[in-house]
Protein backbone atom coordinates (compact mmCIF):
# COMPACT_ATOMS: atom_id res chain seq x y z
CA UNK A 1 0.00 0.00 0.00
CA UNK A 2 2.58 2.57 0.93
CA UNK A 3 4.45 1.76 -2.53
CA UNK A 4 1.03 2.21 -4.85
CA UNK A 5 0.65 5.67 -2.65
CA UNK A 6 4.30 6.73 -3.74
CA UNK A 7 3.44 5.61 -7.39
CA UNK A 8 0.10 7.44 -6.98
CA UNK A 9 1.66 10.92 -5.77
CA UNK A 10 4.24 11.12 -8.71
CA UNK A 11 1.22 10.70 -10.98
CA UNK A 12 0.74 14.44 -9.66
CA UNK A 13 2.87 16.64 -11.97
CA UNK A 14 3.79 20.25 -13.06
CA UNK A 15 2.05 19.07 -16.25
CA UNK A 16 -1.41 18.01 -14.94
CA UNK A 17 -1.26 20.29 -12.36
CA UNK A 18 -0.63 23.40 -14.63
CA UNK A 19 -1.71 22.80 -17.96
CA UNK A 20 -5.74 24.18 -17.24
CA UNK A 21 -4.09 27.54 -16.75
CA UNK A 22 -3.10 27.24 -20.45
CA UNK A 23 -6.71 27.54 -21.46
CA UNK A 24 -7.65 30.78 -19.67
CA UNK A 25 -8.10 34.13 -20.68
CA UNK A 26 -4.95 35.91 -18.99
CA UNK A 27 -2.53 33.30 -20.19
CA UNK A 28 -3.42 33.25 -23.72
CA UNK A 29 -3.28 37.14 -23.33
CA UNK A 30 0.11 36.37 -22.00
CA UNK A 31 1.62 33.93 -25.16
CA UNK A 32 -0.52 36.81 -27.48
CA UNK A 33 1.53 39.79 -26.15
CA UNK A 34 4.81 37.72 -26.21
CA UNK A 35 4.11 37.01 -29.90
CA UNK A 36 3.18 40.67 -31.02
CA UNK A 37 5.67 41.89 -29.15
CA UNK A 38 8.62 39.31 -30.97
CA UNK A 39 7.12 40.07 -33.89
CA UNK A 40 7.45 43.92 -33.87
CA UNK A 41 11.17 43.75 -33.28
CA UNK A 42 10.83 43.79 -29.33
CA UNK A 43 13.32 41.88 -27.57
CA UNK A 44 11.90 39.65 -24.24
CA UNK A 45 14.09 37.95 -21.96
CA UNK A 46 14.48 34.88 -21.66
CA UNK A 47 14.17 33.14 -24.86
CA UNK A 48 11.05 31.45 -25.41
CA UNK A 49 12.31 28.22 -25.02
CA UNK A 50 13.23 29.01 -21.67
CA UNK A 51 10.45 30.70 -20.34
CA UNK A 52 9.29 27.47 -18.32
CA UNK A 53 12.88 26.29 -17.79
CA UNK A 54 12.50 26.03 -14.33
CA UNK A 55 9.68 23.18 -14.30
CA UNK A 56 11.80 20.94 -16.68
CA UNK A 57 14.98 21.14 -13.82
CA UNK A 58 12.61 20.17 -10.93
CA UNK A 59 9.97 17.73 -10.77
CA UNK A 60 6.91 18.49 -8.44
CA UNK A 61 7.27 15.95 -5.81
CA UNK A 62 11.25 16.81 -5.81
CA UNK A 63 10.63 20.61 -5.01
CA UNK A 64 12.79 20.48 -1.28
CA UNK A 65 13.43 24.82 -1.53
CA UNK A 66 11.66 27.64 -3.34
CA UNK A 67 13.27 30.79 -3.70
CA UNK A 68 11.20 33.47 -5.38
CA UNK A 69 12.18 36.27 -7.82
CA UNK A 70 10.79 39.43 -8.74
CA UNK A 71 11.50 39.18 -12.61
CA UNK A 72 14.35 37.85 -15.34
CA UNK A 73 17.35 39.93 -15.79
CA UNK A 74 17.20 42.38 -18.57
CA UNK A 75 20.17 42.93 -19.70
CA UNK A 76 21.90 40.83 -23.03
CA UNK A 77 21.93 37.13 -22.36
CA UNK A 78 21.44 37.21 -18.82
CA UNK A 79 18.23 35.70 -18.50
CA UNK A 80 17.45 31.60 -18.70
CA UNK A 81 14.67 31.07 -17.06
CA UNK A 82 16.12 30.79 -13.21
CA UNK A 83 15.94 33.51 -11.05
CA UNK A 84 19.33 34.93 -10.19
CA UNK A 85 21.00 32.78 -12.20
CA UNK A 86 22.81 34.04 -15.17
CA UNK A 87 24.19 31.80 -18.22
CA UNK A 88 28.27 30.91 -18.41
CA UNK A 89 30.26 33.35 -19.56
CA UNK A 90 28.23 36.30 -18.02
CA UNK A 91 29.53 38.74 -15.07
CA UNK A 92 27.50 37.57 -11.93
CA UNK A 93 25.06 40.76 -11.00
CA UNK A 94 24.95 42.17 -7.93
CA UNK A 95 22.00 40.40 -6.44
CA UNK A 96 23.74 37.10 -7.34
CA UNK A 97 26.66 38.70 -5.69
CA UNK A 98 24.92 39.55 -3.02
CA UNK A 99 23.94 36.30 -1.85
CA UNK A 100 27.42 34.95 -2.76
CA UNK A 101 28.25 37.18 0.09
CA UNK A 102 25.83 35.53 2.08
CA UNK A 103 26.71 31.60 1.14
CA UNK A 104 30.18 32.67 2.20
CA UNK A 105 29.76 33.56 5.85
CA UNK A 106 26.73 31.06 6.41
CA UNK A 107 28.50 27.63 4.46
CA UNK A 108 31.67 26.44 5.93
CA UNK A 109 33.28 25.88 2.67
CA UNK A 110 31.93 27.87 0.11
CA UNK A 111 33.93 29.67 -2.24
CA UNK A 112 32.81 32.64 -4.48
CA UNK A 113 32.74 30.73 -8.25
CA UNK A 114 33.86 33.10 -10.96
CA UNK A 115 30.15 31.91 -12.56
CA UNK A 116 26.49 32.80 -11.69
CA UNK A 117 25.05 29.67 -13.39
CA UNK A 118 22.65 27.95 -10.84
CA UNK A 119 21.37 25.23 -12.26
CA UNK A 120 22.92 22.73 -9.87
CA UNK A 121 20.76 24.24 -7.56
CA UNK A 122 17.36 23.49 -9.74
CA UNK A 123 18.88 19.94 -9.87
CA UNK A 124 18.88 19.20 -6.19
CA UNK A 125 15.45 20.28 -5.77
CA UNK A 126 15.69 24.08 -5.58
CA UNK A 127 12.94 25.82 -7.65
CA UNK A 128 14.61 29.56 -8.59
CA UNK A 129 11.21 31.06 -9.46
CA UNK A 130 10.58 34.14 -10.55
CA UNK A 131 7.19 35.68 -9.77
CA UNK A 132 6.90 37.38 -13.27
CA UNK A 133 8.39 35.02 -16.01
CA UNK A 134 9.55 37.57 -19.04
CA UNK A 135 11.05 41.43 -19.32
CA UNK A 136 11.33 43.80 -22.13
CA UNK A 137 14.98 44.34 -22.89
CA UNK A 138 16.83 47.02 -20.61
CA UNK A 139 13.38 47.43 -18.71
CA UNK A 140 12.89 46.04 -15.51
CA UNK A 141 9.99 45.08 -14.36
CA UNK A 142 8.12 46.10 -17.46
CA UNK A 143 5.80 42.95 -17.90
CA UNK A 144 4.24 43.45 -14.01
CA UNK A 145 0.94 43.19 -14.27
CA UNK A 146 0.68 41.27 -17.50
CA UNK A 147 -0.75 38.08 -15.43
CA UNK A 148 2.13 36.32 -14.93
CA UNK A 149 1.34 37.13 -11.50
CA UNK A 150 -1.69 34.84 -12.03
CA UNK A 151 0.30 31.90 -13.21
CA UNK A 152 3.30 32.10 -10.18
CA UNK A 153 0.47 32.30 -7.46
CA UNK A 154 -0.96 28.79 -9.32
CA UNK A 155 2.31 27.55 -8.89
CA UNK A 156 3.05 28.48 -5.11
CA UNK A 157 -0.73 27.02 -4.09
CA UNK A 158 0.48 23.54 -6.58
CA UNK A 159 3.23 23.11 -4.16
CA UNK A 160 1.61 24.07 -0.93
CA UNK A 161 -0.94 21.49 -1.74
CA UNK A 162 0.94 18.74 -3.12
CA UNK A 163 4.21 19.04 -1.66
CA UNK A 164 5.17 18.29 2.15
CA UNK A 165 7.64 20.27 4.38
CA UNK A 166 8.78 22.60 1.68
CA UNK A 167 11.35 25.46 2.90
CA UNK A 168 10.21 28.80 0.75
CA UNK A 169 13.09 31.38 1.15
CA UNK A 170 10.92 34.92 0.40
CA UNK A 171 13.23 37.92 -0.26
CA UNK A 172 11.81 41.42 -0.03
CA UNK A 173 8.37 42.67 -0.04
CA UNK A 174 7.53 41.38 -3.46
CA UNK A 175 7.90 37.85 -2.67
CA UNK A 176 6.62 38.04 0.91
CA UNK A 177 3.40 39.11 -0.80
CA UNK A 178 2.77 35.65 -2.03
CA UNK A 179 3.21 34.16 1.71
CA UNK A 180 -0.64 34.18 2.02
CA UNK A 181 -0.60 31.09 -0.41
CA UNK A 182 1.50 28.99 2.04
CA UNK A 183 0.24 26.89 5.15
CA UNK A 184 3.39 27.39 7.33
CA UNK A 185 1.82 24.57 9.49
CA UNK A 186 3.03 22.25 6.69
CA UNK A 187 5.95 24.38 5.13
CA UNK A 188 9.06 26.16 5.97
CA UNK A 189 9.10 30.23 5.86
CA UNK A 190 12.52 32.05 5.79
CA UNK A 191 12.19 35.81 5.39
CA UNK A 192 14.87 38.84 4.68
CA UNK A 193 15.09 41.44 2.63
CA UNK A 194 16.11 41.10 -0.92
CA UNK A 195 19.93 40.83 -1.65
CA UNK A 196 19.57 43.97 -4.23
CA UNK A 197 22.50 46.02 -3.31
CA UNK A 198 19.66 48.45 -2.48
CA UNK A 199 18.72 46.46 0.80
CA UNK A 200 20.80 43.50 1.17
CA UNK A 201 22.85 45.18 4.57
CA UNK A 202 19.28 45.65 6.02
CA UNK A 203 19.45 42.08 6.65
CA UNK A 204 19.70 39.47 4.05
CA UNK A 205 23.74 39.55 4.82
CA UNK A 206 23.79 37.43 7.90
CA UNK A 207 20.53 35.91 7.63
CA UNK A 208 21.69 32.42 7.50
CA UNK A 209 18.79 31.49 5.38
CA UNK A 210 21.41 28.80 3.77
CA UNK A 211 22.26 26.74 6.55
CA UNK A 212 18.96 27.38 7.70
CA UNK A 213 17.74 25.02 4.65
CA UNK A 214 20.41 22.77 5.26
CA UNK A 215 19.36 22.24 8.93
CA UNK A 216 16.17 21.54 8.75
CA UNK A 217 16.34 19.03 5.79
CA UNK A 218 18.97 17.39 7.83
CA UNK A 219 16.19 17.02 10.63
CA UNK A 220 13.83 15.78 7.77
CA UNK A 221 15.58 13.25 6.48
CA UNK A 222 16.41 15.36 3.05
CA UNK A 223 19.62 15.31 1.19
CA UNK A 224 21.13 19.11 2.28
CA UNK A 225 21.63 21.05 -0.83
CA UNK A 226 25.09 21.63 -2.21
CA UNK A 227 24.99 25.20 -2.49
CA UNK A 228 28.62 25.27 -4.78
CA UNK A 229 27.41 26.33 -8.24
CA UNK A 230 28.56 23.31 -10.90
CA UNK A 231 29.24 25.16 -14.12
CA UNK A 232 28.06 23.07 -17.13
CA UNK A 233 27.76 24.34 -20.65
CA UNK A 234 24.02 25.17 -21.89
CA UNK A 235 23.87 22.77 -25.18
Amino acid sequence: MIVLLYKMNHEITWYNTLNPERKKKYFINIMEYLAKQRAAGVTIYPAYKNIFKVFTLTKLHEVKIVILGQDPYHGQNQAHGLAFSVQPGIAIPPSLGNIYKELENDILGFQVPNHGFLESWSQQGVMLLNSVLTVEAKKAFSHKNLGWEFFTDKVISVINNNCKKVIFMLWGSHAQKKSYLIDDSIHYLLKAPHPSPLSAHRGFLGCHHFSQANNILKQIGKQPINWIPKLRKIP
